[in-house]
């Protein structure tokens, strides 16, 4: 048996200022690292072998964070652009209340949760699937066989991308999905990578 824990990055600067941040690489709020040091506490007894992140600064400080609430700064950490956030095209940067006055709440809602509809110029769920999927099916998987327990801090769409792989959720499902910032999502998987349960939280 082995542990897989995924947790969004807690709230950025842009995440606050109700704007598109997409792969731009923001600073941690005090708010969000605060929401990391609780991850920590939430996951105090967790032995990971592993830690896996994005190339964004909000998710590497928060799984530092983590891991030294955790006292386990020392584990090896692979960061990959596979799991950066999604491209949000030509709204990154934009206010979101902004940018749906100008669009319409309908649009823009589609351009957020929709799973294959790209914003301009950026990728849909389905194109952060394509190299989400892939790299944990390569890279992360392996080592959860050989039952390492692994701690993934990456982004909203990211881990959304990773739950389609994980829990095998449709396209429907998928887009009712938000993840918190902050909040781990703890999943109990068999030597054959099947979901035993997965808790939220503490």
């Amino acid at each position: 048996m082995s542990i897989l824990v995924s947790v969004r990055h807690g709230q950025s600067e842009w995440n606050l200022q109700n704007r598109f941040t997409g792969d731009m690489d923001v600073d941690l709020t005090d708010l969000g690292r605060a929401e990391a040091l609780q991850a920590g506490k939430d996951l105090q007894g967790i032995f990971f072998n592993y830690g896996f992140t994005s190339m964004l600064k909000r998710a590497n400080e928060t799984l530092d964070i983590i891991l030294k609430e955790i006292h386990q700064e020392n584990i090896p950490i692979i960061k990959n652009k596979a799991l950066n956030e999604r491209n949000y095209g030509s709204l990154q940067g934009l206010n979101k209340s902004d940018t749906a006055q100008k669009y319409g709440v309908e649009q823009v809602e589609i351009w957020r949760r929709s799973y294959d509809t790209r914003p301009p110029g950026g990728e849909s769920l389905a194109d952060t699937a394509a190299r989400v999927i892939p790299y944990y099916q390569k890279e992360i998987a392996p080592l959860l066989r050989k039952g390492d327990n692994i701690l993934i801090v990456a982004h909203g769409n990211s881990l959304r991308a990773l739950m389609i792989g994980l829990e095998g959720l449709s396209k429907e499902q998928i887009e009712k999905v938000d993840l918190p910032t902050g909040q781990p999502r703890i999943y109990h998987l068999d030597s054959d990578l099947k979901i035993i349960n997965i808790t939220v939280g503490r």
